[in-house]
């Protein structure tokens, strides 16, 4: 198989020997998926993740002779099914995956499904996964974790049953300390449902504590129960957060995430801010106390946050976020330029969309913002020109806003540098002990 895009179309292509020419089987447009997981075991036809003619991706076999869907076999009616799994010894399919609020597995083979359950009630309280198995496929790898465990792992033994402990990814951070983080859902102005998950302070009771909102980046991704180390180290700190997959999130299917399409700024943003909005009715956070963190997308939700909803936010962190549409346009990289006409599309065209972009780009209307604000940017960034920072810091200090500004010569599109990660960290958390503990603010000037 092979796969040829333009950015907004893609087209694959099979053979069925080297000596072979490429054919084209299929071309379908960015709001198609069709995802290839492996060949039947004849070698014939294929089992894809498609959500061609359905809302919801499932798992389906494609007949490559005559290239067409010719059987489904399995789909979820409420999440996108993304993941098929195989015996290569007993040559079966075993299961598919799918992310609910968790991860999930649909058992498509009883022997599978029996080992699964032997393994389970061994890691009781754990989510686990496959790592990794012998030819035989009766010794195993095993991955537990959960969220307050991000990943240990253990060796099994099918015959015997007999499980070892190998390693922990984080020895040095104990479970018993770290908090829980559960699944939670509102619903937006509009109607929608917005799943999301809540981290609460361990031993705190949800009743008006500080609150981080924390939106994801992509913005076409989704957050994830499981271990998140940011949230673990604001709820550290006695700290709420809160994370949302507002429209255009992935796994919720197709209609869900075109939701999004031309809402940056607008509708996206209102779920969101109805996320705080639902805090704050189920009095689980103090109106006063409120701050909102994000990168990349995430930060230019934070920045939309600040901007469009002035009131809302005690403060603000800006983790290498759009600010400017027009900018941001003008400086998508060399390897992204293929995909500007999906982007115009789903985001806005800057000549035929002027207006809407400029509703949207929050450094145009850097009057409205008062919030306290924390800026982070790599110098180097190819994906968030530094530029998008530059000229929302430039524009607030002149009217005397105050602004925390960290640049990294040596970071690109986030940290990577263990020590400015340290540092980002460390300036982020006084940051909000400034502003979320309740202790008087000294004026400063910029």
């Amino acid at each position: 198989m092979a796969t040829k895009t333009d950015g907004v179309n893609t087209t694959y292509f099979h053979r069925a020997t080297e000596a072979a020419p490429f054919d084209s089987i299929l071309t379908t447009s960015y709001k198609d998926q069709f995802s290839i997981q492996f060949f039947t075991f004849d070698n014939k036809n294929i089992y894809v993740s498609s959500n061609i003619g359905r809302d919801k991706t499932a798992i389906v076999e494609y007949d490559l002779a005559a290239r067409k869907e010719i059987k489904e076999i399995y789909s979820n009616p409420d999440y996108d099914v993304n993941g098929l799994s195989f015996s290569a010894k007993r040559k079966v399919l075993t299961l598919a995956s799918y992310t609910s609020w968790k991860g999930e597995q649909h058992f498509l083979d009883k022997e599978t499904e029996s080992e699964y359950k032997k393994m389970q009630d061994k890691f009781k309280g754990y989510e686990i996964g496959i790592y990794g198995n012998n030819i035989a496929e009766d010794k195993f790898v095993v991955w537990t974790g959960n969220d307050k465990v991000a990943a240990r792992y253990h060796f099994y033994d099918k015959k015997t049953g007999e499980t070892k402990f190998l390693a922990d990814a984080f020895p040095w951070l104990k479970e018993e300390e770290m908090a829980t983080m559960k699944p939670v859902k509102y619903t937006s102005r509009d109607g929608l449902t917005i799943h999301g998950y809540l981290t609460l302070p361990k031993g705190m009771e949800a009743r008006n504590p500080p609150v981080v909102i924390n939106p994801h980046g992509g913005p076409w991704a989704r957050d994830e129960w499981g271990f998140n180390n940011e949230a673990q180290l604001f709820a550290n700190r006695g700290y709420a957060v809160l994370q949302m997959n507002f429209r255009g999130s992935t796994g919720y299917g197709k209609e869900f995430w075109l939701k999004s399409q031309k809402q940056w700024g607008k509708t996206m943003q209102d779920d969101i801010t109805d996320g705080v909005q639902w805090l704050i009715k189920e009095g689980i956070a103090d109106p006063k106390r409120v701050a909102i963190y994000g990168g990349s997308y995430g930060g230019y939700a934070t920045l939309a946050g600040v901007a469009f909803t002035p009131d809302l936010y005690a403060c603000a962190v800006d983790y290498v976020g759009v600010s400017n549409m027009f900018t941001f346009m003008k400086t998508i990289p060399p390897y992204w330029e293929p995909y500007k006409a999906m982007f115009y599309e789903m985001v806005g065209d800057p000549v035929k969309d002027s207006a809407l972009l400029a509703e949207v780009s929050q450094a145009l209307h850097a009057g409205k913002i008062k919030t306290p604000l924390f800026v982070a940017q790599g110098a180097n960034d190819p994906r968030v020109n530094k530029d998008e920072s530059d000229q929302m810091v430039e524009a607030l200090r002149k009217r005397g806003v105050l602004v925390d500004y960290m640049v990294k010569n040596d970071e690109g599109h986030g940290f990577a540098n263990e020590g400015n990660r340290l540092e980002f960290y460390k300036e982020m958390d006084k940051f909000f002990d400034k502003y979320l503990s309740g202790k008087p603010v000294e004026p400063k000037k910029q």
